[in-house]
C-alpha cells in the first residue's frame, strides 16, 4: 500500500494539532509534521511524544525555512533528535546559513526543490551541485515546484533522471504564480502525470494543497489516482 498523506501545515497553518485531529478522520498513513516557520519549532518539538502518530508508517519533519546565523547552531541541535527517530529533515537548500553546521545531520536531510523565489535549489543543475556537497542526503521532489520552474516538465524529468535514487518523498500540489500551494488543477493533473510514473511507487507522497478541510477527501483522491494511473501506465509500456 503506497504511503500517502498530507503536510500538517497544508491542514491548518501552524496549528498541529489540530492538522492531526483532521488527518486522524482521513485515515492517511503518512505525514509531514511542519515547523515551516520558526517559531512552529519548539512548540512542535515539546510536544512529538505526545502526539496521537501511532497510525503513520512514515513521518517527515519540514525544518523552518527561516533562521538567523544566531540560532542556526541551536537549530542544529534540537534536529539531532529527529534524526535519531529516523524521520528525514525536510530542508530547503538555501536556508542554510553556514554550510558546515549542517554536516552533522547530513543522512537526515532530505532537500527540497525550489520554487522560482528561491536563489539555489530550482534546477537539476543547481540541485547537483547541493548533492556533491551532501553526498549521503535524499531529495523531496516536489512536483509543483518543478512545474511552476518549467510548465513542459522538461526540468522535472531531469531532476528524476539524475537524482531518482535520491528521491525520499514526493512533494504534490499546484504551485501558483505566486508560489502558493492551491489545489491540483486539471491541467497540473495532466502535468504530474508524465513524470511521476517515473518515481518508484515506494516513495512516500505528501500532499501540500491548502484546501478547505471538506475538500480534503477531494484532493487525497485525486492525487492517489495520478500516481495510481501514471504508475500503471509504466508497467503497461515495460
Amino acid at each position: 500500500m503506497r504511503k500517502i498523506g498530507f503536510s500538517t501545515g497544508a491542514v491548518a497553518m501552524g496549528d498541529f494539532r489540530y492538522a492531526l485531529e483532521v488527518l486522524a478522520k482521513l485515515h492517511v498513513n503518512a505525514v509531514e509534521l511542519s515547523a515551516l516557520r520558526f517559531g512552529e519549532l519548539d512548540p512542535l518539538l515539546n510536544a512529538l511524544d505526545d502526539l496521537p502518530l501511532a497510525q503513520y508508517s512514515y513521518i517527515a519533519f519540514h525544518v523552518p525555512a527561516k533562521f538567523t546565523a544566531e540560532s542556526e547552531p541551536d537549530l542544529v541541535r534540537k534536529l539531532h533528535p529527529i534524526k535519531e527517530r529516523g524521520w528525514p529533515l525536510i530542508m530547503h537548500p538555501d536556508a542554510m546559513i553556514d554550510r558546515r553546521a549542517w554536516k552533522s545531520l547530513s543522512s537526515a536531510l532530505c532537500f527540497e526543490n525550489m520554487d522560482k523565489r528561491k536563489p539555489l535549489g530550482r534546477t537539476a543543475e543547481e540541485l547537483a551541485r547541493i548533492f556533491a556537497e551532501f553526498e549521503d542526503s535524499s531529495l523531496c521532489f516536489d512536483v509543483g515546484h518543478a512545474s511552476q520552474i518549467d510548465r513542459t516538465m522538461a526540468e522535472a524529468c531531469l531532476i528524476i533522471q539524475q537524482q531518482k535514487s535520491r528521491i525520499r518523498q514526493v512533494h504534490v500540489s499546484e504551485v501558483n504564480t505566486k508560489s502558493e500551494h492551491v489545489a491540483i488543477s486539471a491541467a497540473s493533473e495532466l502535468a504530474f502525470a508524465k513524470i511521476v510514473g517515473d518515481i518508484s511507487d515506494d516513495t512516500p507522497i505528501i500532499i501540500e494543497s491548502v484546501v478547505k478541510e471538506h475538500q480534503l477527501p477531494q484532493e487525497l483522491t485525486l492525487v492517489s489516482e495520478i500516481f495510481a494511473n501514471a504508475f500503471q501506465e509504466v508497467l503497461e509500456t515495460d
